[in-house]
């Protein structure tokens, strides 16, 4: 199927064609003609799926052969949880819809106001905002949503998990009873369930991929490793020419800033986006990672939402996050677009459980590799996933140069350090844990556990490259 099949307008094909796209994605071939019919929908898709440009493109449409229900009136309003990704959203808005004539604009916090309130007050027809902002504005006068004609809830679950669910109530109550509503989320927890039933009218649900799984197309891997040794895990990795643009995600924005400040002295072009910068400042952030001049971003998961950039060949989670969902969401910022990419996962003896839950959600196997020069048996074999292993395949997930061969860095060419990376590159032997679903953790599991007081370096062990499945 290709963009006309869906009939759009010619307008909007120009502009598709303008951005590079032939064919629709998905979540764009199913959910596009339910929205042109006015349909209520609900959309389940991952990150990077092309879901913007599923309701962009026919609200456009339908905007473009209506007219207003009064002069001057929002018509469209998008609700996004971050200030990253409702920039995003309207810049989409902008690029589809540059060959009409549509008035949009965005409003977020972190910003002064009043250059959104000029632009509010000029007119607009399309406006996306984060929950908190648009609350301010409404309060004070200079937002009615009264003639809002398609409502749109984007990151429903993020929308959960950041705390905004009942600013969105309050934001829904404000819209007028008849209005098509459009809703997207990654996943359905009960609560975002609960909320649909009560703003939707009969939708049609669209969900192309099932609930809880990884993009298929992402490489994943899981490194043991202590938590002093952590940094220095990365920077071996990055002496890969093969992590050309790489994402990683730590918990806090102290520890983003820290971690940034030694990738910068070991000579690594770096820089952070959080919530604590200001917003010129997360935009430079992001240009310069877009453009290649960055080479790694290191991001928290609340500024993370709104990073739409092709081609970043690495995810690392510098951190296990708490929540399991916030794993699908992190990985999902490579992979975008059906192209490849790889995740690794930094895994210390205190985050066992939660890489245990991270298993249990996805049902997927994930790599372990073992023959790196940060190997910590104390993390391997600390509680959480507690089944034995079992052969299987093997694998090669070791970071590779240009020429398909395992990169080494200055420490390892010599002695046991390149008999390591010789066994990466070559698939050694393979086996599997199994993770126990449904077992809660005992104390010993958590952070704190036994393992995460045992930082022995233990040599000798044979080079394996392993797989954490569910059982």
């Amino acid at each position: 199927m290709l963009f006309h099949d869906l009939q759009l307008i010619e307008p909007l094909l120009r502009a598709v064609k303008a951005q590079g796209y032939t064919t629709p994605t998905p979540i764009q071939e199913q959910a596009i003609p339910h929205v042109l019919e006015g349909r209520d929908l609900v959309g389940i898709a991952q990150t990077g799926t092309g879901k913007t440009a599923s309701f962009a493109l026919p609200i456009l449409q339908r905007l473009s052969q209506s007219q207003p229900r009064a002069p001057r009136a929002i018509r469209v309003l998008v609700l996004s949880p971050t200030r990253e990704l409702a920039s995003q959203i309207a810049e989409n808005f902008n690029a589809y819809g540059k060959n009409l004539r549509m008035r949009s604009t965005v409003v977020f916090g972190g910003v002064g106001q009043h250059p959104q309130v000029d632009a509010l007050r000029r007119g607009v027809e399309i406006l996306v905002a984060t929950p908190g902002r648009l609350l301010d504005l409404m309060e004070q006068g200079f937002v009615r949503l009264n003639n809002v004609e398609v409502f749109v809830l984007d990151e429903a679950d993020r929308m959960l998990d950041m705390g905004f669910i009942n600013d969105v109530r309050k934001i829904i109550a404000t819209l007028p009873r008849e209005r098509q509503t459009l809703l997207f989320s990654a996943t359905m927890p009960d609560a975002i369930q609960d909320l649909a039933a009560h703003m939707l009218k009969n939708p049609v649900r669209v969900e192309v991929v099932p609930q809880a799984t990884t993009v298929e197309k992402i490489e994943q891997s899981v490194y043991f490793v202590d938590k002093s040794n952590k940094r220095a895990l990365l920077e071996h990795l990055l002496s890969d020419a093969s992590t050309a643009r790489v994402l990683v995600f730590t918990r806090t924005k102290h520890g983003a800033n820290k971690l940034v400040e030694a990738l910068l002295k070991s000579g690594y072009s770096a820089d952070a986006i959080h919530g604590n910068k200001s917003q010129g400042a997360r935009e430079k952030a992001l240009d310069s990672f877009k453009r290649g001049k960055t080479r790694v971003l290191v991001a928290t998961d609340i500024a993370a939402r709104g990073i739409d950039v092709d081609n970043i060949t690495h995810v690392i989670n510098y951190e296990l996050p708490y929540e399991p969902e916030s794993y699908v969401h992190r990985i999902g910022r490579t992979a975008r677009a059906g192209a490849s990419g790889t995740a690794f996962a930094f895994c210390d003896a205190e985050e066992r459980k939660l890489l245990r839950d991270i298993i249990k959600l996805i049902r997927i196997d994930i790599n372990v590799v073992t023959d790196h020069p940060y190997m910590s048996y104390a993390a391997a074999n600390a509680p959480g996933l507690t089944a034995p292993p079992r052969r299987q395949n093997p694998q090669n997930h070791a970071p590779r140069n240009g020429q398909g061969r395992p990169q080494r860095s200055s420490s390892d060419r010599s002695g046991s350090g390149e008999r390591r990376e010789r066994s990466a590159g070559s698939g050694s032997s393979g086996s599997s844990y199994g993770g126990q679903r449904g077992n809660s953790s005992s104390s010993g599991e958590g952070r704190g556990g036994e393992g995460g007081r045992n930082r022995r370096r233990r040599n000798g062990q044979s080079s394996e490259s392993k797989s954490l499945t569910t059982a």
